[in-house]
């Protein structure tokens, strides 16, 4: 009989991580293990992640939620993960998918047979520069670009808008487009009436990219902008909480976006991301995938699956060094690039908090 175990996973950031939604210090994640009973000793890990005030599934009885389904999952094994759990409950979803497939694989946290395990493939990323005071990224920036990166992602639409346009004016002053691209994320904080206008000065930095202008939910406008933008636009927090396979088609097939940003944690694990994937590619929408501040439990999966897909473009998975009591793995980051180096061991602590 399949067993699960859930443990509290309280993670504690380096710096307080500011968006537009709000500044995080600290918050909780949940570990899956999982194993036959006749076979204790094999072991898969997965992550429940949340994120407050983003995250679907950021209910007060979370934790109450994910008991009851992961021990009706267990009870129910002729069940799949998304027959087990509702939508709504999408990083449950993720962690109980994530914690078979490692249990598969002969949980080794080796879930795809691809060369990143193996340290022959590594996976190109963004470098990512917080919202803060102007100092604050700067900072950020510098030691972005003396680590090696060359994408850069900037969260925007906490500062005065003008400062945030200097500090894009001086990356480009140093670095043309060739040799440095620039994303920026606004995490929905323009108003539809002043977008447009943001967006045509932000284009004279170059920008690759801008996620998610204005807040998820406003479908007319936000076709317009993806019609009228002189930066290609990319749907984040628009596709979270979109389950059905018509919701998914209607959705890409109304807004037309030139990308989208895909976090298995917040949609509802890999398989599910993969199905966004196969529609956005027949609409000609590109796509990349981004973790969504998982400890390296979550976030080893979400590479693995990526570099099973064999991404063309900068990915978002750059998450794992944000915390100050992460699980030490064999992940690396090195000059822009996330790698597994298979040197290197997993140390799941022992006295992880049992809920169940």
């Amino acid at each position: 009989m399949l067993q699960i175990k859930i443990f509290r996973l309280p993670l504690q950031f380096k710096f307080s991580a500011g968006t537009s939604r709000g500044v995080l210090n600290d918050k909780m994640s949940w570990l899956l293990k999982v194993y036959e009973e006749e076979e204790p000793d094999v072991v898969g890990w997965g992550e429940v992640n949340i994120i407050p005030n983003l995250s679907i599934d950021d209910v007060v009885d979370i934790e109450q939620q994910l008991i009851y389904y992961c021990n009706h999952f267990s009870e129910n094994p002729i069940l799949s993960v998304e027959q087990a759990i509702p939508a709504p409950f999408p990083a449950i979803r993720f962690g109980l998918e994530t914690a078979l497939f490692d249990l598969q694989s002969g949980g080794k946290r080796d879930l795809f047979e691809t060369g990143f395990t193996k340290g022959n493939l590594s996976i190109p990323i963004n470098g990512l520069v917080w919202m803060g005071d102007k100092g604050f990224m700067q900072e950020q920036l510098s030691q972005k670009i003396e680590e090696g990166y060359n994408c850069i992602k900037i969260k925007i639409g906490a500062i005065d808008f003008k400062q945030e346009c200097d500090l894009l004016a001086s990356i480009r002053n140093d670095y043309a487009e060739q040799d440095m691209m620039i994303r920026v994320d606004a995490n929905g904080a323009f108003s539809y009436q002043e977008a447009l206008g943001k967006l045509n000065t932000l284009a004279q930095f170059g920008i690759h990219s801008i996620e998610q202008p204005i807040k998820a939910g406003q479908l007319d406008s936000m076709k317009t902008l993806c019609t009228q933008t002189p930066i290609p636009i990319a749907l984040d927090e628009e596709l979270i909480g979109v389950f059905s396979e018509e919701e998914k088609f209607n959705l890409l097939k109304t807004i037309q976006p030139q990308y989208i940003i895909l976090k298995p944690a917040l949609l509802g694990g890999m398989m599910v991301t993969h199905r966004w994937i196969e529609m956005a590619e027949t609409m000609g929408i590109g796509w990349w995938i981004t973790s969504a501040l998982e400890s390296n439990i979550g976030l080893n999966a979400i590479a693995q699956f990526t570099a099973y897909l064999h991404p063309k473009n900068h990915q978002g998975l750059g998450t794992g060094q944000l915390y100050h009591n992460n699980i030490n793995s064999p992940l690396e980051i090195k000059q822009g690039h996330l790698s597994y180096n298979p040197v290197l061991t997993w140390d799941i602590p022992e006295n992880l908090e049992e809920v169940n």
